[in-house]
């Protein structure tokens, strides 16, 4: 399914991302996987790790749209891993949260079309079923975003 394919993984040098990445590694041979995150000592730290030719490591956040929509070029996969995740600082910076988590899958979206990616793939999380924190609602909006996108593209193609 990934053999010969470039996957993008936003949010990449999180925990989710490097896991992924080492799974994508060994089960198959990717052309590319393009590794978006704006954490420069995490990409540093994962350059060290892997060492794969197809490794591509950009410096973005997905609430800057003109970069995600550069980097998204020739993409096949998109896993939309990025988002602002710790509860406590959700709820003390809501707007940043909102930008992020909300904002950001937006700007996914809006690349994924333009760049006419094959595939996405958005994490959710369990907060997201019921919320009761501001965390839980930005990803239940999120992937009230993924689904509407998922039904429009469905109807475009």
């Amino acid at each position: 399914m990934f053999n010969n394919k470039n996957i993008f993984i936003t949010g990449g040098t999180g925990s989710f991302g490097q896991k992924y990445t080492e799974i994508l590694l060994k089960k198959y041979r990717p052309n590319k996987i393009i590794i978006f995150s704006r954490d420069e000592l995490k990409q540093y730290e994962m350059a060290q790790d892997f060492t794969d030719s197809a490794m591509r490591l950009f410096i973005g956040d997905v609430r800057d749209a003109q970069r995600l929509e550069k980097a998204m070029r020739d993409v096949d996969f998109v896993i939309h891993a990025a988002a602002l995740k710790h509860v406590p600082i959700a709820e003390y910076n809501p707007m940043e949260c909102i930008k992020t988590n909300i904002d950001g899958a937006q700007n996914v979206i809006k690349s994924a079309l333009l760049n006419s990616v094959d595939r996405v793939i958005a994490l959710s999380t369990d907060k997201a079923a019921n919320p009761i924190n501001l965390y839980g609602a930005t990803k239940l909006a999120s992937d009230k975003l993924f689904v509407a996108f998922m039904a429009f593209a469905t109807l475009t193609l």
